[in-house]
């Protein structure tokens, strides 16, 4: 017994038992260790027996095939290769017992993970079989669509759980999968027992077997009924959310407008009260002008009467006091008119390289008559300083005009320091002063007076603005010197505190030509002569004005031609007529400006020299700040003296400064 239990190992391959061994042999208690092991009830037994004896000779050996089944009988003596025929096929019997065994075990185990899958998604099996209709569902498959694990569920309980309006839909993914062999995956709504709606996921695949047999779907069903309320729930406040959205969208423009609105009315009532502060401006300027104008009108008209009476009383001795009053009266209104222009940057300037030191210089006396002896005037110019390229007569009645102010800051006297230095402005630097970085002549006027409070200094350069009373200011002096220095490529600043002074300083680019020599003006008596047969043909509107400088030119041996309009006077450079130089006002009617009759008459006589006289040019006007060469300004009112030097110098010299 013990030699046969020996045999029986889990990893044999088969055994081999004699006859002897069978002898005595507890067969029954071998058929229950055997039923104990199943896996020794397929073992091969290779029964050796004595020659010439069988099976049939031995009643345990045949009991031992009913007991155990596969048995081989081999008698002795046997060739070698006999057993190990029979050994090699047994062996390989058993090899494949194990093959087989292994691959149950294995689908066991595969079926054991796809249960523990199927319940831990809660995923219902199912398997419909194509020709018959045939479903077979498990009991998760069921509780899917609201069954009972025992009860009925058919393919047809199954259509008609569909919700109606999903039925037709399902039924073509079916078609579909089975006609073209591809998985089937479907949502839809079905209704319970109970009336309620859900939501199933299907998910199946078409297979076949080995032998071509019908096609089945075996696929797995889900409960998503929550996910499709949330995506629902989801929906809805994405929806709710696009109306909040668009909602506040349109308070926000509702908003936006009403601000756009409220900020065009506050626009629109600045507007209202800058037009209205313009026209106090314009009524104190009117107020200012009229006053000076008339008292200067009453010096003017005054001195001509005074001359009439005395020279027809043939009184001629007091005539020189009363032409000395007209002319000075002339000079203050002119002065006057050329604050209103370069106020407005209308002024016609006449830039040219200027030393402002020596400027500074040749003011001083008059600077120092016009302050007074209570105010002491100091003056510092740097050495070498920097030439600048500027209007001298405007600059010197803008250092006037600085003085003045500096002694109406000074009731009690006081010190005037006149300053003249050289500045290299860094980009920064420039920045702050509203230049571009560069070389400038700096020109500064600082008092000891009262000075001037932030809100002073803000509006101090406003035109029509001044703190004097009405009738000793037109509020122009300080703009006139914006207009003029901005005008000439520079800036002022104002530096003031109350109670410490005030200091006025005017920056003007450097220029690097050197200064032009100073000439005193000369008398109409010594005024340069013409030379025999030159022609000046004078244009201007005003009779008055042609008549004094018709007067002046053939007084002064020129043949002097007269035109009141462009066309008149273009009608005469087109003709054979001999011109030397056209002088024209820039301001004409007929449709055609001083500027374009000197281009025209250029176009006809290219050597043609021109002088306009204005008292009125605006830039768009006279084109470029520096005319070209052949071309030069003369500013209304002018001394008839300096009118004959101004055409006497074009004539002669195609460089003149303009």
């Amino acid at each position: 017994m013990a030699k046969f239990e020996a045999a029986l190992s889990d990893d044999a391959c088969f055994a081999v038992v004699t006859e002897e061994a069978l002898q005595g042999a507890d067969l029954s208690g071998i058929a229950a260790k055997v039923a104990m092991q199943p896996a020794w009830s397929d073992l091969p037994f290779i029964v050796l027996t004595r020659s010439g004896g069988g099976p049939e000779k031995n009643p345990a050996a045949l009991h031992l095939t009913e007991v155990l089944g596969n048995v081989t009988f081999l008698e002795r003596p046997f060739h070698p290769t006999t057993f190990v025929s029979i050994a090699r096929s047994a062996f390989k019997g058993r090899q494949r017992q194990f093959e087989a065994r292994a691959r149950i075990e294995e689908l066991r185990e595969s079926e054991g993970r796809l249960q523990t899958a199927l319940l831990a998604g809660r995923l219902g099996s199912w398997e419909l079989d194509v020709e018959t209709r045939l479903l077979t569902a498990s009991a998760t498959c069921k509780a899917v669509f609201g069954r009972g694990p025992e009860a009925p569920f058919s393919y047809d309980d199954l259509l008609r759980s569909i919700h109606p309006q999903d039925l037709e839909r399902m039924q073509a993914a079916v078609q579909h999968s089975i006609a073209n062999a591809t998985d089937y995956a479907i949502e839809y709504r079905n209704i319970w027992p109970d009336g309620s709606v859900h939501w199933a996921e299907i998910r199946a695949r078409l297979v076949r077997n080995r032998l071509g047999g019908r096609a089945r779907l075996v696929g797995v069903s889900s409960d998503i009924t929550d996910r499709k309320t949330a995506e629902d729930r989801l929906r809805q406040a994405n929806e709710t959310l696009e109306e909040r959205v668009a909602a506040r969208t349109a308070e926000l423009k509702q908003a936006h407008d009403a601000v756009l609105a409220e900020v065009q009315h506050r626009e629109r009532m600045e507007d209202q009260l800058r037009q209205s502060q313009k026209m106090e401006a314009v009524g104190h300027l009117t107020g200012g002008l009229a006053h000076d104008f008339n008292n200067l009108l009453a010096g003017i008209t005054g001195s001509l009467e005074l001359l009439q009476m005395r020279l027809q009383q043939g009184r001629t001795a007091e005539l020189d006091r009363f032409i000395a009053s007209a002319q000075e009266a002339s000079s203050r209104a002119a002065a006057l008119t050329h604050r209103l222009l370069a106020f407005s940057r209308r002024q016609t300037l006449d830039p040219r390289p200027t030393d402002i030191h020596r400027l500074t210089a040749g003011m001083s006396d008059l600077i120092t008559r016009t302050v007074g002896p209570s105010i002491t005037l100091d003056a510092i110019a740097a050495p070498d300083l920097w030439t600048t390229l500027v209007d001298p007569h405007q600059l010197e009645n803008a250092l006037l005009n600085l003085c003045i102010n500096a002694r109406d800051a000074m009731p009690d006297g006081g010190r005037i320091l006149v300053e003249s230095k050289n500045v290299e402005l860094e980009a920064q630097q420039a920045e702050g002063h509203g230049l571009p970085p560069g070389q400038y002549v700096s020109l500064a006027v600082t008092d000891t007076g009262t000075g001037m409070p932030p809100e002073v200094i803000k509006r101090a350069f406003d035109p029509f603005y001044t703190t004097k009373p009405l009738g000793q200011g037109t509020g122009l002096g300080l703009s006139m010197i914006y207009g003029f220095v901005q005008q000439s490529g520079g800036q002022v600043g104002i530096y003031s505190k109350v109670g410490q002074g005030t200091t006025v300083r005017l920056y003007l680019p450097r220029h690097l030509a050197q200064p032009e020599p100073v000439s005193e003006e000369a008398g109409l008596l010594v005024a340069p002569r013409a030379a025999p047969g030159e022609t000046v043909l004078v244009v201007d509107d005003e009779a008055a004005v042609r008549m004094l400088v018709t007067e002046v030119l053939r007084d002064l041996g020129y043949n002097a031609l007269e035109a009141a309009d462009g066309p008149s006077a273009l009608q005469l450079l087109r003709s054979s007529v001999h011109v030397d130089l056209l002088v024209s006002d820039v301001g004409l009617p007929g449709g055609m400006n001083g500027r374009q009759l000197a281009d025209a008459g250029r176009s006809l006589r290219p050597d043609l020299k021109v002088l306009f006289i204005t008292g009125y040019a605006e830039n768009a006007v006279m084109g470029e700040k520096h005319l070209p060469a052949g071309m030069a300004v003369l500013t209304k009112p002018f001394l008839l003296s300096m009118l004959g030097e101004k055409i006497r110098a074009l004539i002669i010299d195609n460089d003149v400064p303009s």
